[in-house]
Formats: structure tokens, sequence, C-alpha cells
């Protein structure tokens, strides 16, 4: 479990199933169009049925509120000019590691996002 920019995985103890897979991609790639709202309900519905479905729809949540926090404070900084610059990498950022976790997600793995404030245990 190599540790590194585009964070680190690992292959679960129970092999998940190909709805689980799904599942879980879904849970990465639909925060492109419902950022909060696709994890939390994916979450709530399947946090009892299957645990890596769980584990892939808390660590895109828990992502998805560090990037809004993050976008937060850049915003602010846009009055000083180099906040319009971290826009751009957060969302450029954003993207390729969504795709990341994403594709470890159909491949069936736990994927963990690198810099992400875990508040949803």
């Amino acid at each position: 479990m190599p540790n590194d920019l585009l964070g680190t995985d690992e292959t679960p103890v129970i092999i998940p199933t190909g709805d689980e897979k799904t599942l879980a991609l879904l849970s990465h790639v639909l925060t492109f169009v419902f950022p909060f709202l696709a994890p939390l309900i994916i979450y709530l519905v399947k946090k009892d049925e299957s645990s890596f479905v769980a584990y892939h729809a808390k660590e895109s949540l828990n992502f998805q509120i560090t990037l809004f926090i993050l976008g937060c404070i850049f915003f602010v900084l846009v009055f000083v000019i180099i906040g319009i610059f971290l826009l751009w990498i957060e969302g450029i950022a954003a993207t390729v590691l969504i795709i990341v976790a994403t594709i470890r997600a159909a491949e069936g793995k736990l994927y963990r996002y690198p810099f992400c404030i875990r508040l949803i245990k």
C-alpha cells in the first residue's frame, strides 16, 4: 500500500460483488453532478448492507466536505489574486482524484483520498 499523491488503495478482505462495485463507483463519479448528495444518499441507503459501499461513500463524502472547506478558503483568497490560481488547482486535482477513486472502486479496491479531512468515521 504505497502512500503517494494519488492516494492509497488496498484489497478488501471480502471480495465485493458487481453491484457493490457499481454503487461504490457511483458514489465517486456522481459527485461531478451532485457533490454532497450522491455519496450521502448512497451511504444512508447501503451502510448496513455493504461495508464496501459504505466505505467508498464515506470516503467520497469526506472528500467533498474537504473540497468545500478548501473552496471557501480559496474563494476568500480571490481578493488577494492567488485564490484564482488555487481554485483552478483544486478543481484539476479534484477531477483527477475522483477519476482515480472511481477506477479503484471499479477494480474492487478500498481507496483513500490523499489530503482528506475524515469527519465522517
